[in-house]
């Protein structure tokens, strides 16, 4: 389990939605670090695929997210929350989303899949 310091913060959907949209270029990236398959069935448009297991093993994150804030989401908080703190350890400017996706989705926000039509979050 990981502890996080006073310092780490989360952020509402609604300040992940603020953050991430509006004119280009917006002021973070939304990283979404949950599993492919839950990626392709739902996802926030504009959002970057980051899985946690992949960035746990080391992976690099993808060239779309490099040298930007971060504002990381999973389905419910938990993963995205590990990913932040991961993240930070590596120098990230990085902030979880309370709620995740299933907040994202019950504040009424756009969710995708794969190839932009209606999605829903698995």
């Amino acid at each position: 389990m990981f502890v996080f310091r006073k310092s780490e913060r989360r952020v509402s959907v609604d300040e992940a939605r603020t953050r991430t949209g509006g004119e280009p270029p917006p002021e973070a990236v939304l990283l979404d670090v949950r599993e492919r398959p839950e990626w392709k069935s739902g996802h926030a448009p504009g959002a970057v695929h980051a899985p946690l297991t992949g960035l746990a093993a080391g992976a690099s994150l993808p060239a779309g997210a490099r040298g930007r804030p971060l504002v990381v989401i999973c389905r419910s908080g938990h993963r995205s929350r590990q990913a932040a703190k991961l993240l930070a350890e590596r120098g990230a400017d990085a902030v979880d989303v309370k709620g995740g996706m299933n907040a994202w989705a019950a504040a009424g926000y756009t969710v995708v899949d794969e190839r932009g039509n209606s999605g829903s979050i698995a």
